[in-house]
């Protein structure tokens, strides 16, 4: 197997870890899921409603599913940076990820296209 072919092996397996979490966080609460993940609530019912092997062919991808959060390099030097308190840290990184965009609804086509599955009333 070649360093290309491991590649896109590990990506595809992150890729079914993150939607099995995904998943999981959308099951165990719902609300929280839409926050942390920050996608809209079609897209969460989509990915919530998709049974594994749907799953298993959306992960199926060289592309990587998960979406960095911290857009500003800026950003990610305060998080990473030295810190006294860890909490106030841990805090600081809520408060500036919270603040990113949430997704659009028009967003979940390209996941259900991905998966193989059709889109149903409208």
């Amino acid at each position: 197997m070649t360093s290309n072919d491991n590649l896109l092996e590990d990506i595809r397996n992150v890729n079914l870890s993150y939607l099995l979490l995904v998943q999981r966080l959308i099951n165990e609460d719902r609300s929280l899921a839409i926050f942390r993940l920050k996608i809209s609530e079609h897209m969460a019912d989509a990915l919530g409603a998709l049974p594994i092997s749907e799953l298993a062919k959306l992960a199926n991808t060289n592309q990587l599913l998960c979406h960095f959060s911290l857009t500003d390099p800026g950003m990610l030097s305060t998080l990473t940076g030295p810190s006294r308190d860890q909490d106030l840290q841990r805090t600081h990184a809520a408060i500036l990820l919270a603040g990113q965009q949430v997704e659009h609804d028009d967003e979940t086509l390209p996941v259900r296209a991905m998966a193989g599955t059709k889109r149903h009333g409208g």
